[in-house]
C-alpha cells in the first residue's frame, strides 16, 4: 500500500496538474471558490496573503540547499553593469571605429571597471579551488545575486573549475534572470528584497563587496549593521577597490561625529588583490590548504 507521504504528494501534483490543464486548454485562470487553495494563484496573490507567500520564499530556497549540502557560502556583490574584459574590449574597437566621442569614453570606462569583472572572476575560483578539496560539509560555495557583471564573473570563475554556484536572483521591472554561470538548481528567484538579503546572510561565511550601485550599497551596509548590532556571527566583511569605496565612503567622518564607535571601523577591510582577499578569508577561519 502506497504510504502516507506518498499519497498526500499524489494528490497535490494532481491538484496541481488539474490546474495547469485548466490553463493549457486556454481558459482563464479566472477566481474559483472550489479550487483548492494552495494551488488558487488569485487567492495566493492576494494582500492578505502576503504572509503565506513570504514564508514560502523564505522555506524553497531554504531547503533546495540543505538537500544540496549547501551550508556555507562566500556572498559576492558589485556592480551588475562591469562587463567582462572581452566584451569591454570589443566596445572599444568597435566605438573607436565610429569615431563617436561619446561612445569612445563610455568604452573606455567599461573597460577600466573590466578589470573588477576579472578580480571577481579570479577570487571566485581560489574558492573553488580550495573547496574542490574538501568535504562537501566543509565547502565554500560562491554566492551571488545571479545576475551580469560582478555577479556573473564570480559564478563563472567557480564554474570554470566545476564547482556548484548559487544565484539568489529578484525580480525587477525591467527583464532579469540568471547569468549563465549558476547552477539551474541553485538557481532562485525571489520578490521580496528582505527575504532575498536573509538568505545571503543564512549560510554566509564572508561577504566581498565589489565596487557597485545602490544594491551593492543596501546590501553591504545590511550585513556591516546586521554584524554590528550581533544580529549576526562575525564575519569578513572585504571592501574589493579600496580607491573606489574610499572616494565613496569616508567611514572616518561616522566616528569623527560620534555615529559609529573606532571600533566599528575592524568590521571591514579593504583590497585589490583576489588572493588577499581570499587570505584575509583562510586567516579567519583558520583554513588550511589541504
Amino acid at each position: 500500500m502506497e504510504n502516507t507521504q506518498n499519497l498526500s504528494e499524489s494528490r497535490i501534483a494532481n491538484a496541481w496538474a488539474e490546474l495547469h490543464a485548466h490553463a493549457d486548454n486556454g481558459h482563464a485562470l479566472e477566481a474559483d471558490a472550489y479550487r483548492l487553495a494552495f494551488a488558487d494563484p488569485e487567492f495566493l496573490l492576494r494582500r492578505e496573503t502576503r504572509g503565506i507567500r513570504i514564508q514560502l520564499e523564505m522555506l524553497k530556497p531554504d531547503l533546495d540547499q540543505t538537500e544540496q549540502g549547501v551550508e556555507n557560502t562566500v556572498v559576492v556583490f558589485g556592480s551588475a553593469r562591469f562587463p567582462s574584459p572581452e566584451t569591454a574590449q570589443a566596445a572599444i574597437d568597435a566605438a573607436n571605429a565610429s569615431g563617436d566621442a561619446a561612445a569612445i569614453q563610455m568604452a573606455k570606462r567599461h573597460l577600466r571597471n573590466a578589470v573588477h569583472y576579472e578580480n571577481a572572476r579570479l577570487f571566485a575560483r581560489l574558492v573553488a579551488g580550495y573547496s574542490a578539496r574538501k568535504p562537501l560539509k566543509e565547502r565554500l560555495f560562491i554566492s551571488t545575486g545571479g545576475g551580469p557583471g560582478i555577479m556573473e564573473a564570480a559564478n563563472r570563475g567557480a564554474f570554470e573549475l566545476g564547482a556548484p554556484t548559487l544565484g539568489l536572483n529578484i525580480t525587477l521591472p525591467h527583464e532579469q534572470s540568471a547569468n549563465p554561470y549558476v547552477t539551474p538548481s541553485l538557481s532562485f528567484k525571489f520578490h521580496y528584497f528582505a527575504i532575498r538579503k536573509m538568505h545571503f546572510m543564512m549560510r554566509a561565511k564572508a561577504l566581498v563587496a565589489f565596487p557597485g550601485g545602490f544594491g551593492t550599497l543596501d546590501e553591504l551596509f545590511e550585513v556591516i549593521t546586521l554584524v554590528q548590532t550581533q544580529k549576526a556571527k562575525p564575519v569578513p566583511i572585504i571592501l574589493f577597490g579600496t580607491d573606489y569605496w574610499k572616494r565613496l565612503i569616508n567611514f572616518d567622518v561616522l566616528v569623527e561625529e560620534g555615529a559609529i564607535s573606532p571600533e566599528d571601523l575592524n568590521l571591514i577591510k579593504y583590497t585589490d588583490s583576489p588572493e588577499e582577499a581570499w587570505t584575509m578569508i583562510r586567516n579567519f577561519y583558520s583554513l588550511t590548504a589541504e
